[in-house]
């Protein structure tokens, strides 16, 4: 089969195109042709190994896992003799980040946990658009930022992969959202229902005397201190992805923060959970989220792909059809 092959740290020119051999399912695996996959900030962290932390999980001198991609959506070609949950013809997405990855090839072998039943109603594109960035907003808002109707929620970095869900998200758990993000994705926000929308090119959100309840950072460099302000006395900012400094100063000074004040400042850890999974599967099914895709590349064109993505102005999410 053809995969895409990373034996190295570095820029996307390192990633190659090559055949492979076809993976044959264990007993407890479903063996998945690939039809779309997706990119997501996990991608960047495999391919380039930073920050350097990632590496006591990726591997330290080279990646662990030759084949990268998380986010699949195909059909279920085999099953192991255990597996309980898919049968052969089953179109199904997943997240393969907590079982080995691989899923910029045609096929990929995965525990049935990994997977869901697709919903009828979205496409293969937009399903492989969700399970890493939804779950990723889901465990944010829900699991560190412990959300609540009514309280007034703003998303930073609204415009991507993450945000757009996050966004929407939000607004199912009865939410007042403020989405923040540059003018050209104003519309995009809109159409998502957001209620207040910040551009951060012309108003930064501190000037602004409302405070919120629950902040989720996706995106930026803003300092914890400019979150801390815009914190209702006791609001929760929730780090999910930003400037590597961002991500140190939350690591380092958020426990602190915490412990001296009514404020809280965490680091979102995302897990795969498929049944986190399928919590978004009925949102996706009930209409009150759907994926936004900004572009599509081919396999062939993995490195284009990511040299698109790691620029940080994707609206929404890149796919890529396998």
């Amino acid at each position: 089969m053809k995969a895409i092959v990373c034996d190295k740290y570095g820029s996307p020119d390192v990633l190659e195109l090559k055949e492979v051999k076809k993976p044959l399912p264990t007993e407890n695996q479903v063996l998945v042709k690939v039809h779309t996959a997706s990119l997501n900030f996990g991608n960047l962290v495999l391919l380039k190994g930073k920050p350097f932390l990632a590496r006591f999980a990726f591997g330290l001198t080279r990646p662990k896992y030759s084949i990268p991609g998380g986010d699949i959506a195909g059909t279920v070609e085999a099953v192991g003799k255990d597996v309980k949950l898919f049968r052969v013809g089953d179109e199904v997405f997943g997240d393969l980040s907590g079982c080995g990855w691989g899923g910029f090839a045609e096929y990929a072998a995965v525990p049935e946990h990994a997977i869901a039943l697709k919903p009828t109603n979205i496409s293969f594109e937009e399903a492989a658009g969700t399970p890493m960035a939804g779950v990723t907003a889901l465990q944010g808002l829900r699991d560190n930022g412990k959300i609540k109707s009514g309280q007034k929620v703003l998303i930073y970095g609204a415009s991507g992969g993450v945000g757009t869900f996050a966004v929407q998200i939000a607004k199912s758990f009865g939410a007042d959202v403020t989405a923040v993000c540059s003018s050209r994705n104003l519309e995009i926000m809109r159409s998502l229902g957001a209620h207040h929308i910040i551009d951060y090119t012309k108003e930064g959100f501190t000037l602004d005397e409302e405070r919120y309840d629950l902040i989720l950072g996706v995106n930026g460099s803003n300092s914890i201190s400019a979150y801390k302000r815009a914190l209702k006395p006791n609001g929760h900012f929730v780090h999910v992805g930003g400037s590597e400094s961002q991500f140190f100063q939350t690591l380092f000074f958020g426990p602190f923060i915490s412990m001296t004040g009514g404020k809280k400042i965490s680091n979102l850890l995302q897990r795969a959970n498929q049944q986190d999974l399928n919590h978004i599967k009925e949102l996706l099914e009930t209409g009150k989220v759907k994926p936004i895709i900004d572009k599509r590349y081919t396999l062939n064109e993995i490195t284009e792909a990511f040299n698109y993505f790691q620029d940080g102005h994707a609206q929404g999410k890149v796919i890529i059809t396998v």
